[in-house]
């Protein structure tokens, strides 16, 4: 099993940052993907952004590519999400996710069999 516990979300206006930390437990040496979901009110989840444990391969949403930058910290087997250059379209529920499987779409919330249990960001224009 694996346990996430997100922390970090909070208010801000359009253009501000927020950083988002997501720390592991249990058997984290076992994680392939980890990485971040969204939910926006009325909305399908959406996902946002994933590491490769193996080799730190990166994938981003076209959404939030050039805004936003996941961060791996093994040691500390916490995963970060910078979000700077903040949109009121940006506002959601932002889940931690992690997987110990390989095939399937890294976007795909059905392959991914760990969840926190989100942390709210909001956006004011």
């Amino acid at each position: 099993q694996v346990q996430l516990v997100e922390s970090g979300g909070g208010s801000v206006q359009a253009g501000g940052s927020l950083r988002l930390s997501c720390v592991a437990s249990g058997f984290f040496y076992s994680v392939t993907y980890i990485g971040w979901f969204r939910q926006a009110p009325g909305k399908e989840r959406e996902g946002v952004a994933f590491i490769y444990t193996d080799d730190g391969k990166i994938d981003y949403s076209d959404s939030v590519k050039g805004r936003f930058t996941i961060l791996l910290d093994n040691a500390k087997k916490t995963v970060y999400l910078q979000m700077n250059s903040l949109k009121p379209e940006d506002t959601a529920m932002y889940y931690c996710a992690a997987r110990r499987t390989y095939s399937g779409s890294v976007f795909s919330e059905n392959v991914y069999a760990y969840w926190g249990q989100g942390t709210q960001v909001t956006v004011s224009s």
